[in-house]
Order: C-alpha cells, then sequence, then structure tokens
C-alpha cells in the first residue's frame, strides 16, 4: 500500500468531520502548575461531553466503560474531543483494535480549533506519523510518509498513547518509548481528543480507554 498516497487522500478528500468545539475565550491550564490533572475520563458515565453519534459512515459512543469509534466508510477519520481547550498538555490514552484491518489510524489530537489541529497517529499493523491539519489539509510533519516502529503493539494488542503539545514541540510516545518529535508553531491551544480511521478497507472498529490530560 502507498501509505502517503492513502494519507492524503483521506485527509484533503474524504474527511468526515465528527466534532464542532466551543472553546472558552482563554485556555484553561495557563495557571496550573506542572504535574496537574488537567482533564481525565475513564469514559464510565456516557455524559461527560464525547459525541455520541450514529450514522451510516459509523459509530462514536461510550461502549463498555471505553469510548469505541467504530468506522464503516472507507477513507475516512472520525475524530471527538470533550470540548476543552488547553495551551500546553501531555495527553494519555489506552487503546485496542477490536476489528477490521490493520491498515488503519488510531491517535490523539491536540489544539483543534474546531478545524485545524495537531495529529499522533499510529496504525495497527506498526506504522506512526505526527502531523498538521488545517485548511483542509493532512501534512506530515518531519518525515515524508508514515514510518514503521517496533515499539508499536500490531493487531489486537492494546497500546498506551502519550502526545505532549509544548510550546511548539509536538512528542509522541507509544508504550513508553520515545517514537517521534517534531517543532511546529502554527498552533497555540485549542480542544484535545480521539481519532480513528480507514483507509482502503471498511469496518476499523477502535476503543479508548483511561484518558488523561496532565500539565506538562
Amino acid at each position: 500500500m502507498n501509505r502517503l498516497l492513502h494519507f492524503f487522500l483521506f485527509l484533503t478528500i474524504l474527511s468526515f468531520a465528527c466534532s464542532t468545539s466551543s472553546l472558552t475565550p482563554a485556555p484553561q491550564d495557563l495557571a496550573a502548575p506542572s504535574g496537574t490533572v488537567l482533564f481525565q475520563d475513564d469514559f464510565a458515565s456516557p455524559i461527560s461531553g464525547w459525541d455520541r453519534l450514529m450514522t451510516p459512515e459509523g459509530t462514536m459512543d461510550y461502549d463498555g466503560g471505553g469510548y469505541r469509534l467504530l468506522i464503516n466508510a472507507l477513507n475516512t477519520n472520525f475524530w471527538s474531543t470533550p470540548r476543552k481547550n488547553f495551551a500546553d498538555v501531555r495527553i494519555e490514552v489506552d487503546s485496542g483494535k477490536l476489528g477490521g484491518s490493520d491498515e488503519n489510524r488510531i491517535g490523539l489530537i491536540c489544539r483543534f480549533t474546531g478545524s485545524d489541529y495537531y495529529f499522533f497517529l499510529m496504525t495497527s499493523d506498526g506504522y506512526y506519523g505526527i502531523g498538521l491539519y488545517s485548511g483542509g489539509q493532512a501534512v506530515l510533519l518531519g518525515q515524508s510518509e508514515m514510518q514503521f516502529n517496533s515499539n508499536i503493539k500490531t493487531g489486537l494488542a492494546v497500546n498506551h498513547l502519550r502526545a505532549d503539545c509544548v510550546g511548539n514541540t509536538l512528542t509522541f510516545y507509544v508504550n513508553g518509548f520515545q517514537i517521534a518529535s517534531v517543532q511546529n508553531s502554527s498552533l497555540t491551544s485549542g480542544d484535545i481528543g480521539l481519532l480513528a480511521g480507514t483507509f482502503a478497507e471498511p469496518g476499523v472498529d477502535v476503543i479508548f480507554d483511561n484518558f488523561v490530560v496532565l500539565k506538562p
């Protein structure tokens, strides 16, 4: 599969925007000391603020103590946010594939402005990327295509994802290992959230749990 081609076809032409964000006027973390828990969710309560959506293209909803993204459309991305506004964050979550192709997208987003955001992606066959979605187009940062990393557990395994958005530095960790770090100053604050998507096969089914946002 040409991962770069599929990546750009997906995010520039066929993306399915699944969240609208109503941000507070100023980031909520400005006065918080390092290590403060800014937000956390184990998804036990179905009214904690995440999207609940069922469409022919797929489902986003609380499910069995986790948060599930099921994408039935080709080359389509779903994302969801809890409608917060932060500047510098350390985001962590456990993610597991329930079904569908290993050629998928699973990840975190930060500084979502309602249209633009940074993304931190892995696939269930071991690839990763950091990028910026802005003006209806996606650009990978620091790499020309998604790259393989052996620290990503493949198939149905659970992976622990961590995304640090600190100043203009974006760092991605999987299972405790730093796998990428880049610099970009396009976005300074915004919402945080979850993302999952398909390439050429529908039916990607992902569950997330133990979502936490810390002040770095």
